[in-house]
């Protein structure tokens, strides 16, 4: 990355006049997104799949875009005549590591290329990455950007392989990367198997698995995001994105239990147990043609140590200070399972 040549980035995200692309407009993190720009007077356009359910951007003031990002040609009346590109979209589940790389990391690039050739005005691309992208922190230290990447599942590899491919036009194209730890709130199904746990009085916990991690709000991230597209950057810069603390999966599921008003029992899966479910996950996977919740790559990352990222960087160049504690968290996400009937 240091060897690119930079551009100095900047937009004024309230200028009513400007018009934003959002890749994954239809998903948990895209809608609350899409949300937050039309609030700001941001006209936006959504680029969806024709599979895609749309329950949470329906009945809004939005342009709805049919592509996808893995068939380049379907992308130029998406990426045509907007000043943001917001790419959300990816792969987090998949059969096999094929699909992760053709979403994320083929996908990426179809993107970054369609907006190379058809649009001349583009501000700025921001490119949602991850966490998993960079892989997790080695002696007990958080991991910074400048950090070498060592990801540790095909999800992580894809995520970074999408960086890569991207910034290799970084002095082609206005481009930022955002790379959040683990999010959630409202509208997410991954913490959601934590939540379903503890409703059946239970915490599970990896013996020897993740001993420290970061978490991110989707309230807090989306934040980061208008920021990102607000703040003087330069292309190609990456920013890790957190609440800013160090949790324990234990504590974790304190909170979420407290929350939540319940007491529950640990139950501690070793190590095997994990592969084991992700081995016969993985096996009835290939049979119904539907991703599973756990799979070797998810329970490699599990059983790492450290998911610690230092945000010292995002709050210094953009000004990005968390907002939502993992308790207040915890309940907002809690609150709209129960209305929403998803516990």
């Amino acid at each position: 990355m240091g060897t690119l040549p930079k551009k100095i980035l900047t937009v004024a995200v309230r200028k009513s006049s400007l018009q934003a692309l959002v890749t994954g407009a239809a998903g948990f993190i895209g809608s609350h997104l899409v949300e937050a720009l039309l609030q700001r007077g941001v006209r936006v356009r959504c680029l969806v799949r024709p599979t895609s359910h749309l329950k949470w951007v329906e009945g809004l003031p939005v342009e709805i875009i049919y592509g996808d990002c893995r068939e380049k040609d379907s992308l130029g009346p998406g990426v045509k005549d907007v000043d943001l590109v917001f790419h959300l979209a990816g792969a987090t589940r998949a059969i096999d590591a094929k699909t992760y790389f053709e979403v994320n990391a083929l996908g990426t690039d179809n993107l970054v290329q369609a907006c190379l050739e058809h649009n001349t005005r583009l501000q700025k691309f921001i490119y949602l990455s991850s966490q998993a992208a960079a892989g997790p922190g080695r002696n007990g230290g958080k991991k910074k950007e400048s950090d070498h990447c060592s990801p540790v599942s095909p999800y992580g590899m894809s995520k970074r392989r999408g960086e890569e491919l991207a910034l290799s036009q970084a002095h082609e194209l206005p481009l930022l990367i955002l790379r959040p730890a683990a999010v959630y709130g409202p509208r997410d199904k991954a913490f959601l198997f934590l939540f379903q746990c503890l409703v059946k009085r239970i915490k599970p916990s990896i013996s020897g698995g993740v001993e420290h991690l970061s978490l991110c709000s989707v309230q807090d991230l989306v934040g980061a995001i208008l920021l990102a597209a607000s703040t003087r950057t330069q292309s190609g810069e990456i920013f890790f994105l957190s609440d800013g603390h160090d949790y324990r999966m234990e504590e974790i599921n304190d909170v979420l239990a407290q929350a939540m008003e319940v007491t529950a029992f640990r139950l501690r899966l070793p190590a095997p147990v994990l592969f084991g479910i992700a081995a016969v996950g993985q096996y009835f996977s290939k049979i119904s043609g539907k991703p599973v919740l756990i799979s070797r790559g998810r329970a490699e990352e599990l059983i790492q140590p450290n998911w610690l990222c230092d945000i010292t960087k995002a709050r210094t160049l953009l000004g990005f200070e968390p907002q939502i504690s993992l308790a207040r968290g915890a309940k907002l996400t809690f609150d709209w399972y129960r209305k929403e009937n998803w516990l």
